[in-house]
């Protein structure tokens, strides 16, 4: 019974990391670019668009599907700082532990 109730309170101080972990990660904004910096996104930890900046000489109609494209690669180079980010973060609260296959961060 000794050990059960020590791996109850790892488990209970796990999730109060947990819980740290998600407000840091949601408090962190990363940008992603695309196009040599023409165009910027800036998501926020839990991969929510925040900002979008793209660079005037861009904004040309006959240009619009290249634009487009510009942005969906600058989203995509954020998502993926965020995804290094959130797993970084989950090294550091689950102490290098890896979490069964199919187990990802509650959000």
């Amino acid at each position: 019974m000794k050990n059960l109730a020590g791996l109850m309170k790892q488990a209970a101080q796990m999730q109060s990391k947990m819980e740290e972990m998600q407000a840091k990660l949601e408090s962190l904004e990363l940008m992603g670019e695309s196009g040599a910096g023409l165009v910027q996104v800036t998501l926020n930890g839990k991969g929510e668009l925040r900002k979008v900046r793209i660079d005037p000489k861009l904004l040309d109609p006959a240009e619009a599907e290249m634009l487009e494209d510009l942005i969906v690669a600058a989203h995509r180079d954020a998502k993926g700082k965020i995804d290094t980010a959130s797993a970084a973060e989950m090294q550091k609260v689950t102490g290098g532990m890896q979490l069964p296959a199919g187990m990802k961060l509650p959000f």
